[in-house]
Order: C-alpha cells, then structure tokens, then sequence
C-alpha cells in the first residue's frame, strides 16, 4: 500500500484550511486517510502549522512520501531533518542525544527566526497606522481652514498706515 503524506482541504470557499495526513495514495483527496498528522493555515501571516514531528518521521521512515507542498511544511517544521538525524543515528554517526541536541539547536534558530519576521509586520502595522493617522490629521486641519471664515486684513494695515502718517 503506497503512502502520501499530503494535505487534506477544509474550510469554507475562499477561506482554505488543510489537515496534514498519510493517506493512501489512491484514496480522494479528502477521503479516507491513515493519521492525521497536524494542520495548515495559510490565512494567518505567517501561516499557522501545527504538527506532530514525531508521527510525520514515523511515517517516513516507514516509507511514506510526502507531496512537494507537504515537504515543503516538513522541511520548515523540522520533520525532514529529524528523520534525517534519525538515519544517522541508526548507522552509527551520531549519538541520540548529539541528534537531539541538533534538532533542538535548530529548533531555536528557526523560531528565532519566526519571531522577528511576526515583529517585522507588526512594526510594518504599526507605521502604515500611525502614517494613515498623520494623513487623516492633515485633510481634517484643511477642512477646518476652509470651513474658518476668512480674517480680513485690511483694517491692521490702515492702522499702521495710519501710525506712520502720524509721525
């Protein structure tokens, strides 16, 4: 029975939401699947993953092959470099805990790395808000000048006038 792990469409039209699942390969693509393996929400920035590394390695060693988009959420969650680390282990590179001290080194970096691009939009937010505000202020200070009456200046500069012919 040849296994995808692949992702399975939810939500409401326009508004995708995916489960990551082994399935066979020959059931529908939002058919009968093996395990869900997590979830995928590309509406949020960035786009939510949940995912279970440990089953998703389990199945891969086992022999299951992902989707490219699938890979691709396994590459970025980790999964493909622990089942990576794992065939070390198995052959004798590494030590267990020299491949999890790696995994959980990467782990950081990663969301690290995550971190600052969440505090990058929000920064970008927070200025595109405060440039609309500055904007907002500056039509209201026109509209309130067009709507003053208009102060005429007429009768200060007879008075002066008036002084220097005094004089």
């Amino acid at each position: 029975m040849p296994v995808k792990i692949r992702l399975q469409r939810h939500g409401k039209k326009g508004k995708p939401f995916y489960w990551i699942v082994a399935a066979d390969s020959r059931a529908k693509r939002d058919g009968k699947y093996l395990e869900k393996l997590g979830t995928y929400n590309p509406n949020t920035n960035p786009a939510t993953i949940d995912l279970s590394v440990d089953g998703a390695v389990k199945w891969l060693q086992n022999g299951a092959q992902p989707t490219d988009t699938a890979k691709a959420i396994l590459s970025y969650k980790g999964a493909l470099l622990k089942n990576h680390l794992t065939g070390g282990v198995k052959k004798g590179a590494l030590t267990e805990e020299q491949a999890e001290a790696k995994f959980n080194a990467w782990l950081e970096e990663k969301e690290g790395k995550v971190g600052a691009k969440s505090e990058d939009l929000a920064k970008a937010k927070a200025d595109e808000k405060a440039k609309a505000l500055e904007a907002e202020k500056a039509i209201n200070d026109a509209r309130i000048a067009a709507a003053a009456p208009v102060v005429e200046e007429a009768p200060a500069e007879e008075v002066t006038e008036a002084k220097n012919e005094e004089e």
